[in-house]
């Protein structure tokens, strides 16, 4: 399977069904060859003044199954940077 034929799959939450979007980009491991994780950039998710896309990073491991047309994915969790001042959270010093 090449990377172009990825790039066209839907990939699909297999939680709720919901449509994430398409591959934007891999991560891959050089050194064996293989791909570590799949990018999607999410559709209308843009951060900054200059309009970078918000990616989702799914782990290959999270891969249930390709098929034809879909992708099924599982466990899909975003990762999220935030600064210290926007995360409510995080511990003031």
């Amino acid at each position: 399977m090449t990377i172009s034929e990825l790039q066209v799959k839907d990939i699909i939450a297999i939680e709720d069904g919901s449509k994430l979007g398409y591959i934007h980009d891999l991560e891959i491991d050089t050194e064996k060859g293989s791909i570590l994780a799949l990018v999607i950039a999410l559709k209308g998710k843009w951060l900054g003044l200059f309009g970078k896309q918000e990616e989702l990073v799914i782990p290959w491991n999270n891969i249930v199954t390709i098929g034809k047309d879909v992708i099924l994915v599982k466990s899909v969790r975003p990762k999220l940077t935030h600064s210290k001042e926007e995360n409510p959270d995080s511990s003031q010093q």
